[in-house]
């Protein structure tokens, strides 16, 4: 698992006195990792800070098995603020670098600070993505390392049915494949999805399928809820119900609207049920666990915003797709096989339009087969040369990515 975080942090974070720190030591048995995604100049970073450094120092003096390790990660605008900031915290930090930090945000989906994410240092996967909000209602750190509760002890006790009708969760949930709809009245694109989810609910149902959605509200007020609850056909989360949040943080939701489909167990299926139903009007492929390997299409290339994705643009005729499936598939299963430590996602282009829309934005040549990495959210390329695809030739590409061993284009207009 130290590879997998060496991969992310580079092999050492560094000390305030400048000391380099190997990322491997902070890694193994009950130890905890606290990823700090802070800054000097946020005001809400400078009042958090202090509690963080007084419950790290009194944790370092406790009796506790577990340890906890800290990786400061900064958003200061130059690296004289950066070292001006660390100077004052007891741990390490990630170097000052603006390419290493922006794939560290983008693998946590940091949209603002301060931000603490909680690793487990054995495993490398997530224990809390919310450890901020955490730490601040529980600043003695009695309930630390904050593990998240699964789906079925959060939702203990009742939901509302449609009309106001209060039902037991077990009962109105058990057997079915669950959708947590994360949604608010306010929220323009909300109503919108709301709109085409009713329409694939409603297919569903007709179907025989065992599906139930639950409205899980962010509206400001209980009239808007109530309101807007009044539209659907499904279940909700009372107002103003501390499940939300707890459902909010288990699920890592930080924006809306958000369809997360979890198996009759609770588990997550997918955070990206908004995505799959726009690709998939008929639901052909209901509860859409997620593919190793898709097409890139116009409801697919959500995905480019977000992430980093590999694509095999092709002439889109028959024989070309078939080829980049079999050259791709052993790739793409390898990454999605990463979990959440996932680095890419895998796309073929045919003939839908938006390769083309993608190829003019990217300033990408005119040829295929035509093999690229696009990195959106920090507006780069990176282009193989290769004219002849072949699965070698993709692993090659892949593992250079990862290593960080291929130049990249900017692609910024």
């Amino acid at each position: 698992m130290a590879k997998v975080l060496e991969n992310l942090f580079g092999e050492n974070v560094t000390k305030n006195d400048g000391e380099k720190v190997a990322v491997s030591s902070l890694c193994g048995k009950d130890k905890v990792i606290g990823v700090y995604f802070s800054a000097g100049w946020c005001k809400p970073c400078r009042v958090f800070t202090p509690n963080l450094i007084e419950f790290y120092r009194k944790f370092k003096q406790s009796t506790s098995k577990l340890k906890l390790e800290i990786i400061f990660v900064s958003s200061d605008k130059d690296e004289k603020a950066f070292k001006e900031y660390l100077s004052g915290m007891p741990w390490v930090a990630l170097p000052y670098n603006q390419s290493r930090k922006l794939k560290v945000c983008k693998r946590f989906r940091v949209q603002g600070i301060p931000r603490l994410v909680l690793l487990d240092g054995e495993t490398g996967k997530t224990i809390n993505a919310e450890g901020y909000a955490c730490l601040m209602d529980d600043l003695d750190g009695k309930g630390f390392p904050w593990r998240r509760k699964e789906f079925w002890e959060i939702m203990k006790g009742k939901i509302l049915k449609n009309k106001g009708q209060e039902v037991d969760t077990v009962e109105a949930l058990k057997g079915n494949i669950i959708g947590l709809y994360f949604s608010a009245h306010w929220c323009p694109p909300c109503r919108v999805f709301t709109t085409e989810l009713m329409k694939t609910y409603e297919k569903l149902k007709s179907r025989g399928k065992k599906f139930e959605v639950i409205f899980v509200t962010s509206d400001r007020s209980s009239n808007s809820f109530e309101q807007y609850f009044e539209s659907m056909p499904w279940c909700a989360m009372p107002f103003n119900d501390k499940r939300s949040d707890a459902l909010k943080m288990s699920f890592g939701v930080d924006s809306i609207p958000t369809l997360a489909m979890l198996d009759e167990s609770g588990n997550l299926i997918t955070l990206n049920g908004r995505t799959a139903i726009h690709a998939d009007k008929e639901c052909v492929e209901f509860p859409w666990y997620p593919k190793a390997l898709t097409e890139l299409t116009g409801s697919a290339a959500v995905q480019l915003n977000e992430s980093s994705c590999l694509v095999l643009f092709t002439e889109g005729e028959e024989d070309e797709i078939q080829h980049a499936k079999e050259v791709l598939i052993d790739s793409a299963k390898e990454e999605q096989d990463k979990g959440e430590h996932q680095e890419l996602i895998f796309f073929y282009g045919g003939d839908d339009e938006i390769c083309d829309t993608v190829r003019d934005f990217a300033n990408l040549e005119d040829r295929s087969p035509l093999l690229v990495i696009l990195d959106f959210p920090e507006q780069r390329v990176f282009i193989s040369p290769a004219t002849t695809i072949t699965k070698d030739i993709t692993r090659d590409f892949v593992n250079g990515f990862l290593n960080g061993k291929l130049a990249p284009r900017s692609i910024r207009h």
